[in-house]
């Protein structure tokens, strides 16, 4: 078993329970003590997981369910445009871009149209159906997600032919150690690919999101170039992104209900 898929069982268990223990660990799965000892380290390192003596304990919520399309649409809906407003800004007349799976970027494409000769690629087919026929679109294949994403070896491998000048990627966590992350494991190897086939990564995520951690880290918040988050984030989580993060763009959510 790789050390990634016993970190995903690990860090699973303590989803159900408050702590786990070393030699249960080991047991369940088939390797000693001592490589379950240094798997906690690595977790604790990430922010994932508490050493305790004897074993982890739970050091936050996790979010590992992965909610449909539809659940997750109407959450913080004022908000999510209005990062989508500041988002738009950045995007060029006759540019390329990438926009991945989320109700934040989905926010986005809807704004999109307005933007003259665009061509945008796509792993949502939400996002696709928001850029309508007015824009050049280009959607990749793979398989289907809860959230109307489409993930695996089909949409990593058309990423790796496509060049693009901004990514434009919504997370489900965002997390000063575990970085930003997925409940999908695949999506989370898309959205690196993603990642790679852009000049600049710029990340939506409302403030809601941070100190959320999923099962799978796309990448460390270094990673981004931009975030595009609401003013609702704590004085410390501002600060912890601006260590980490080049621009942080704060939409301002006191007028979002206006322009919904």
């Amino acid at each position: 078993m790789l050390a990634a898929e016993r970190h995903a069982r690990i860090v699973a268990e303590l989803e159900k329970r408050e702590a786990v223990r070393v030699a249960e660990l080991a047991a369940s799965l088939s390797v000693s003590e001592m490589t379950i000892r240094r798997d906690i380290e690595q977790l604790e390192n990430l922010g994932l997981a508490r050493r305790v003596h004897g074993g982890a304990a739970r050091v936050v919520d996790f979010a590992f369910a992965e909610p449909g399309f539809e659940v997750k649409f109407g959450h913080h809906a004022d908000t999510k445009s209005a990062i989508a407003r500041e988002a738009v800004a950045l995007v060029r007349p006759g540019s390329t871009l990438f926009v991945t799976a989320g109700t934040t970027t989905f926010a986005l494409a809807k704004l999109l149209p307005t933007v003259p000769d665009l061509t945008v690629a796509t792993n949502s087919i939400k996002v696709a159906e928001a850029l309508g026929h007015s824009v050049r679109t280009i959607l990749t294949g793979g398989e289907r997600t809860p959230s109307e994403a489409l993930v695996g070896p089909l949409a990593t491998a058309s990423l790796a032919r496509l060049h693009v000048e901004i990514c434009f990627m919504g997370v489900h966590g965002l997390h000063p150690r575990g970085g930003l992350t997925t409940p999908n494991l695949l999506e989370a190897e898309t959205n690196r690919a993603a990642a790679d086939a852009a000049a600049r990564l710029v990340v939506l995520a409302d403030s809601t999101k941070y100190g959320l951690l999923s099962l799978a880290q796309i990448s460390p918040l270094e990673r981004a170039d931009t975030l595009i988050s609401d003013t609702g984030l704590s004085d410390v989580a501002r600060r912890e992104l601006d260590d980490r993060i080049p621009h942080v763009i704060l939409a301002d959510t006191s007028t979002a209900g206006s322009h919904a």
